[in-house]
C-alpha cells in the first residue's frame, strides 16, 4: 500500500458517505488562500469527530488549535442550539481566517475563538473555574500536549472525552530513543493516559489522506 492508494480510499469514503457542503468547502479554500497550512483533519475524520461529540452529547466542547476553524464547524455542528464550543489559537492570521469560516458556516453564536497561548488560555480557565467540558479537542502543537492534558483534566467532569490527533507521526513515537521534541512531548502524554487512574484510553493508527498518523481516545472517570 502506499499515499496514492491511501489518498484513493479516503476520497472513496468520502464520496459516498459526506455529501458536498458548501461551508466546509469554502473554509478549506479560505485557508489555502491565506496560505495556511494543510494541517487540518480529513472530510472522514472531521465527521468522527463530529458523531463523537454527538455520541457525547457534549453541550460544551473545547478545542486546542483552531488553524482555519475546519474542525471547529465540523464539531460545532454537533452541538445543541444552546450549546457553546471555544476553540483556542495562538496565531492571529489563523485565528482571523477560522472566525471568518465559523461565521461564514452560521456558527458564530455557537463558537469563540480566543486567541493567545493555548496552555496561559487554560490556566486562566481553571483560574476562573470555567464550566467543565464535555468533549476536548487536542490538535496544536505535539510538544505541549503533556501540559494541556494535565489542564485540560482540571476543566474536565466525570465522563468527558479527550480526543487527541496525530499522536502516530508516521511511526516515530515507537522510537523511544528520538529527540525530536514533538515525540518526546508525546510520549510523555501517553505516560500521563497509561499512569493517572482517572483516565481510561486507547489509541488508534490510521492512514489516509493525510498519511500515517492516528489519534488517541480518552474517557474521563472521577
Amino acid at each position: 500500500m502506499n499515499q496514492e492508494q491511501w489518498t484513493a480510499m479516503d476520497e472513496f469514503l468520502t464520496s459516498q458517505l459526506l455529501p458536498q457542503d458548501t461551508a466546509l468547502d469554502a473554509a478549506l479554500e479560505a485557508s489555502t488562500q491565506a496560505g495556511l497550512p494543510a494541517i487540518n483533519v480529513a472530510p472522514n475524520q472531521g465527521k468522527l469527530l463530529n458523531l463523537l461529540a454527538k455520541l457525547r452529547g457534549a453541550r460544551r466542547i473545547l478545542e486546542v488549535g483552531t488553524l482555519g476553524g475546519y474542525s471547529t464547524i465540523w464539531l460545532a455542528r454537533a452541538l445543541p442550539a444552546d450549546g457553546r464550543l471555544v476553540s483556542l489559537e495562538v496565531d492571529a492570521a489563523h485565528a482571523q481566517v477560522a472566525r471568518a469560516n465559523v461565521e461564514r458556516a452560521g456558527l458564530s453564536k455557537t463558537v469563540s475563538v480566543v486567541l493567545g497561548p493555548a496552555a496561559q488560555t487554560l490556566e486562566q480557565f481553571v483560574a476562573d473555574s470555567a464550566e467543565p467540558f464535555d468533549m476536548i479537542f487536542l490538535d496544536a502543537d505535539k510538544r505541549s500536549y503533556p501540559e494541556y492534558l494535565r489542564l485540560s483534566l482540571q476543566l474536565s467532569r466525570p465522563g468527558t472525552l479527550i480526543v487527541a490527533d496525530n499522536v502516530i507521526r508516521r511511526g516515530q513515537v515507537a522510537d523511544h530513543a528520538s529527540t525530536d521534541p514533538d515525540v518526546i512531548g508525546l510520549h510523555a502524554f501517553f505516560r500521563q493516559l497509561a499512569t493517572n487512574p482517572r483516565l481510561d484510553s486507547t489509541a488508534v493508527q490510521t492512514v489516509g489522506v493525510k498519511g500515517w498518523d492516528g489519534f488517541s481516545m480518552t474517557l474521563v472517570s472521577n
